[in-house]
C-alpha cells in the first residue's frame, strides 16, 4: 500500500518531513516553495489515487502561479497542525 492510497497517511507522510525540515533549519518560505515544486511535480506526474487527491489537483489545475503557491502552503500548514492530522482520511 503506498502512502499515496489513504490520505490520512500521506499528510502523516508529509507532516514528518515538514518537521523534520523545520528541525534542520528550514525556513517557512523555502519550505513552501519546496512544496509548491512538490504539487506541480504530483499535478503533472502522479495519478491521484483517492477522492482527496483528485480535489487537490482540479483545485491546482484551475489555479494560477499564485494560487497554486497558496494551495502549496496551506498544505504545510495543514501538516504542522497535529489536530489537522487526525480528522479525515
Amino acid at each position: 500500500m503506498s502512502i499515496l492510497d489513504n490520505f490520512r497517511d500521506w499528510k502523516e507522510f508529509l507532516g514528518d518531513r515538514v518537521e523534520q525540515a523545520r528541525q534542520a533549519g528550514m525556513e517557512s518560505q523555502t519550505l513552501e516553495n519546496v512544496a509548491y515544486q512538490i504539487g506541480g511535480y504530483l499535478a503533472e506526474q502522479v495519478d491521484p489515487k483517492n477522492d482527496q487527491e483528485r480535489l487537490l489537483k482540479q483545485l491546482w489545475d484551475a489555479g494560477d502561479q499564485q494560487q497554486q503557491q497558496a494551495l502549496a502552503s496551506l498544505m504545510v500548514k495543514l501538516v504542522q497542525n497535529p489536530d489537522s492530522l487526525n480528522k479525515g482520511n
